[in-house]
């Protein structure tokens, strides 16, 4: 959506939008998660070049940031390689050198961790927040509810192109009914109980499967006392004990709903 949006609005070029006046002096850049806006008749060394040269003129200056980018990503190894002899990874690496070479104030990325192994996966969300603590904004687009909640101060939840929610991780998830989850490892219990359970205050739900007992709670600071209390009450034996709080795929699912998408 933000791709074929910023086409329009924008004009990109190999990825590399225009100018755009008036954001704090500098210059915008867009970067896909996708990493085929490279030239792969040029090295790695010679791609960030090319497109860091789109807004500094310098040669000095840009030979200076075409460094930096180049050990921001840790790509330095293959400044001298083809994009088609560099794995998955590192061409997102390198995509994203190209798109922060210049050092821009604004920066979009759109799933830029989609199909990359685990290292580089943690190398780009790391640069990531080093972008931000430097000063640049960050727009990030992603289905990956935990990079989300790890990366973002304020988060938008849109589906099928409207918007639904908007806030902090912490204030959208209070706008769920579910505020914790407690699992309790239990060998049996009656409905009889399962009923009683349901009655604890707080609790909406109940549910007992394979020996897994899971209690709903909607608001409460203190649900798991009263679970506790109730089991030795009853002289249930139990396992291991431990609470869930909601995270963004929860809130995610009941916002937009369960049912798959096209």
């Amino acid at each position: 959506m933000i791709s074929h949006l910023l086409n329009i609005v924008y004009g990109i070029v190999f990825g590399v939008a225009n100018v755009i006046p008036g954001v704090s002096g500098g210059t915008m850049m867009v970067v896909f998660g996708v990493y085929d806006k490279v030239v792969d008749e040029l090295t790695v060394y010679e791609n960030i070049d090319y497109f860091c040269g789109l807004y500094v003129s310098d040669k000095k200056l840009r030979e200076k940031y075409v460094k930096e980018a180049m050990d921001f990503v840790d790509i330095a190894d293959y400044s001298k390689f083809l994009p088609k002899k560099l794995s998955g990874g590192l061409l997102r690496r390198l995509n994203i050198a190209c798109g922060i070479a210049h050092k821009p104030k604004l920066i979009f990325f759109d799933e830029p961790t989609v199909a990359v192994d685990p290292q580089s996966r943690n190398k780009i969300l790391e640069g990531i927040k080093k972008l931000n603590r430097d000063g640049a904004t960050i727009i990030y687009t992603s289905h990956y509810m935990e990079e989300v909640e790890q990366l973002c101060d304020r988060i938008l939840i849109m589906d099928k192109g409207k918007a639904l929610a908007l806030g902090t991780k912490d204030e959208l998830k209070r706008m769920i009914k579910n505020t914790e989850t407690i699992n309790v490892e239990i060998a049996d219990l009656s409905e009889a109980q399962l009923d009683s359970l349901k009655q604890l205050h707080n609790a909406y739900q109940v549910s007992f499967e394979n020996g897994q007992l899971r209690i709903y709670f909607s608001g409460g600071r203190h649900n798991i006392i009263h679970v506790l209390d109730y089991l030795e009450q009853n002289n249930l034996s139990f396992g291991q004990v431990y609470t869930q709080l909601p995270t963004l795929n929860d809130v995610f699912l009941e916002i937009t709903g369960k049912e798959l998408r096209d």
